[in-house]
């Protein structure tokens, strides 16, 4: 997938919350481009221009060792360590950086963007800072899905992907939902989801609840009671207790009347 500025946007985001989490003063980060480079776009508490726009090669520096092996790593004191290639000193001595993290955005088993944190002191990054940085990773990761799916749902048309892809995708979409700690990027995912569905409101004038409309979805796919809780990280009890509440608000006596219901009323694609 081709990378465009709202991708840019969830790196931006990202580092912004990793340092808020972390308290670390410094991070940055971008996306992949063609070849086997990564560009620096986004900067957060940098003190220079250094780093802006800077092209890592995949397997150099600290940031290139991470694309390659598509995981976390760390040093401690940048300009010393062993554990990496220097052709970057340059770039990193005049931003005064020393310990460092890098975390690489996979999407579908392919490294889309690395995520940069720093300290200007060579101290130990511990474990608390590289789990932040790796959920922030994680986070744009989902969010690219998102993007990703969305992009050839239009790239293909309601006709040519098929409505069958289109509820797929739907469903896929609303079980990943509840799993998204950061909320504004749960509710950017559940727009996401609104825009395959024609409607919000049942025959009878209610609108369904979230959990509803993911049972419902699930049931469309075929999942039994036991397969939808384990999508959606609930008992099967709590799923039957959904279903029951959609059937009463769509007016159905079956799981089946209960999905064509819920399509014809715009819950579902």
């Amino acid at each position: 997938m081709t990378a465009d500025a709202s991708d840019a946007v969830e790196i931006r985001n990202a580092l912004l919350r990793l340092r808020r989490v972390t308290g670390l003063p410094v991070a940055f980060g971008g996306l992949m481009e063609a070849g086997r480079q990564m560009r620096i776009s986004e900067l957060s508490g940098t003190a220079t221009d250094a780093l802006r726009s800077f092209v890592v090669t995949s397997g150099n520096g600290l940031g290139g060792k991470s694309v390659v092996l598509a995981r976390p790593c760390v040093v401690t004191d940048y300009s010393a360590s062993r554990q990496i290639s220097h052709e970057y000193d340059a770039q990193v001595a005049v931003e005064g950086l020393r310990s460092v993290l890098a975390v690489p955005v996979v999407v579908r088993h392919g490294v889309r963007g690395v995520l940069y944190g720093a300290l200007r002191t060579a101290l130990p990054l511990g474990g608390r800072m590289l789990e932040a940085a790796v959920e922030a990773a994680r986070d744009v990761e989902r969010a690219l899905v998102v993007r990703d799916e969305a992009r050839t749902l239009a790239a293909g048309g309601g006709a040519g992907a098929g409505w069958e892809q289109v509820r797929e995708a739907h469903t896929a979409l609303r079980a990943l939902a509840p799993k998204i700690a950061d909320p504004e990027l749960r509710d950017e995912l559940l727009e996401a989801c609104a825009l395959l569905t024609a409607g919000s409101a049942s025959p009878t004038g209610v609108r369904p609840a979230p959990r509803e409309v993911d049972v419902l979805a699930c049931v469309a796919a075929g999942a039994t009671n036991a397969v939808a809780a384990e999508r959606l990280g609930v008992t099967p009890e709590t799923v039957k207790g959904y279903l029951r509440s959609a059937m009463r608000k769509l007016r159905a006596r079956t799981r089946g009347e209960a999905v064509v219901a819920a399509r014809r009323a715009g819950w579902l694609p």
